[in-house]
C-alpha cells in the first residue's frame, strides 16, 4: 500500500510540474500596435514602417495642392483625421504603389472620398510634404488588409516607381524637373534614318500590324508608304524642330518620344505652329483645327501631344549641347526655344489621359529603342507638380 500510494503521489507531482512548465513557457499575448493618427504620422517622418488610419480627403498634385474631384490619376491620395479637412498641413500624402491602384486609386475609385482607411508604408516625405511611401497594405479601417510583399513584374506604367523613378518620388517643382531630367537623359540615341523603322514599331495599328496610325489624321496607313510624296507619311516633330533650331540632329531632332507618323500635307499644314484652341478645320485631319499661329489636334490625341511637349521641356534643358527647351503661355514662338500654349496643354493632359496605345508606345520605346521613358505618361500628375 505504501509503495502504491507513493507512486500515485509521484505521478501527480510529475503531471503538476509538467503543466507548470508548459504554462511558464507560453509567450504572453501581444496586442497589435494601434494605427497612428494622421497627426502622429505627420510628426514622425522617421523612415520607419507604420500603419496610419485616416479619412480619404483628396489627391495631392503638388506640395500644397490637393484636388477633391476630377482626379488625374490613381497614384496618390491624401489622408486626414477628419473627413472634412481642407488644410493640407493637416494631411499626409500617400503613395499608392502599383499593386493597389486598381482598388484604391482615386481616379478609378472616386467613391473612396470620405472613407476611413488603414494604410501601411514608410513614413517619409512625398511631394515635399509629410508622406507615407512604398505602401504595402491598404484596408478599410479595422478591416483585413490587402498586402503585397513582392514587387510587381507586369511592366505596366507605374511599376517603375521603386526602380526607374525611385529618386524622383516625393519631389515637386524645380526639384522634380531636375531629377526627371537626370533620369531620362540616360538613353540610346537614334539617327534620323533609324527613326523610320522605329515609328513603324511604336505607332503600329493594333488592329492591323501592317499599318501605322497617323497622329493628327487618325488614319491607319501602310507602313511601306513612308516618304515625301503627297499622301505618304513622314516624321512629324511634335515639338517643332525650329523651336530651338535643332533640326534633325541626333538628340532632340531624332527623339521618338515626340516624333510621330503623319500625312505629308498635314505635317506641312501644322508647320511649326504652337498648340492652342480654335481655328478652321484642318484638311485631311478630321477633328483638328488651325489658324495663322496655332494648331489644335483631334480630341483623342490632345493629351498625347501635351505629354510629348512636357517630355521635351524636361529632357532637353540646355545641358547636352542643345538649347534649353521651355514652355510658355504664348503662340507665335517662332525659332525661340519655347513652345506653347502651356495653360492649354495642361488642360489637354487632364481631359485626355494616357490610353492603351500611348502606354504601349512608351513601353516599346523603353524596351526596344531608347531605353528611356516619358514620365508624363507614367505620371500625368507630374505636369501640374512642375508647372503649377
Amino acid at each position: 500500500m505504501l509503495t502504491k500510494s507513493r507512486t500515485r503521489w509521484n505521478l501527480l507531482g510529475l503531471v503538476t510540474a509538467t503543466v507548470a512548465v508548459t504554462i511558464g513557457l507560453q509567450a504572453p499575448t501581444v496586442a497589435a500596435a494601434a494605427p497612428l493618427t494622421v497627426a502622429q504620422a505627420i510628426s514622425q517622418q522617421s523612415g520607419a514602417t507604420a500603419t496610419v488610419r485616416g479619412y480619404v480627403v483628396g489627391q495631392p498634385t503638388a506640395t500644397t495642392t490637393v484636388v477633391r474631384s476630377n482626379f488625374p490619376s490613381d497614384y496618390a491620395m491624401a489622408l486626414a483625421d477628419s473627413a472634412s479637412e481642407t488644410g493640407t498641413s493637416r494631411m499626409i500624402y500617400v503613395q499608392i504603389t502599383s499593386a493597389f491602384r486598381a482598388n484604391y486609386g482615386l481616379r478609378t475609385n472616386p467613391s473612396l472620398m470620405g472613407k476611413q482607411l488603414d494604410v501601411t508604408g514608410t513614413l517619409s516625405s512625398y511631394f515635399s510634404h509629410p508622406g507615407l511611401v512604398s505602401t504595402t497594405a491598404f484596408a478599410p479601417a479595422g478591416g483585413t488588409p490587402t498586402t503585397t510583399t513582392t514587387p510587381p513584374t507586369t511592366g505596366t506604367p507605374g511599376d517603375y516607381d521603386d526602380t526607374y523613378y525611385k529618386t524622383a518620388i516625393g519631389k515637386t517643382g524645380p526639384a522634380l524637373k531636375t531629377e526627371l531630367n537626370r533620369i531620362i537623359s540616360t538613353q540610346t540615341k537614334l539617327s534620323y534614318d533609324q527613326v523610320w523603322n522605329a515609328l513603324k514599331a511604336t505607332d503600329q495599328d493594333p488592329a492591323n500590324s501592317a499599318n501605322v496610325i497617323l497622329l493628327y489624321s487618325g488614319r491607319s496607313q501602310s507602313k511601306t508608304t513612308n516618304g515625301g510624296d503627297p499622301d505618304d507619311w513622314n516624321r512629324e516633330h511634335v515639338w517643332a524642330k525650329s523651336h530651338g533650331d535643332f533640326g534633325t540632329a541626333t538628340g532632340p531632332g531624332t527623339d521618338i518620344h515626340h516624333l510621330r507618323p503623319e500625312d505629308v500635307s498635314v505635317n506641312a499644314n501644322r508647320g511649326n505652329k504652337d498648340f492652342d484652341l480654335g481655328g478652321s478645320p484642318a484638311a485631311e485631319a478630321p477633328g483638328s483645327y488651325t489658324d495663322a499661329d496655332s494648331w489644335e489636334p483631334r480630341n483623342a490625341v490632345k493629351g498625347d501631344v501635351a505629354r510629348m511637349i512636357f517630355y521635351m521641356a524636361v529632357r532637353y534643358a540646355g545641358t547636352d549641347g542643345f538649347a534649353d527647351l521651355e514652355l510658355n503661355d504664348s503662340v507665335n514662338n517662332g525659332t525661340a526655344p519655347y513652345h506653347g500654349k502651356l495653360s492649354v496643354l495642361k488642360q489637354w493632359n487632364t481631359q485626355d489621359p494616357p490610353d492603351a496605345f500611348e502606354k504601349r508606345r512608351n513601353q516599346v520605346i523603353y524596351d526596344q529603342f531608347q531605353r528611356n521613358r516619358n514620365p508624363f505618361i507614367d505620371h500625368p500628375e507630374w505636369a501640374n507638380a512642375i508647372w503649377n
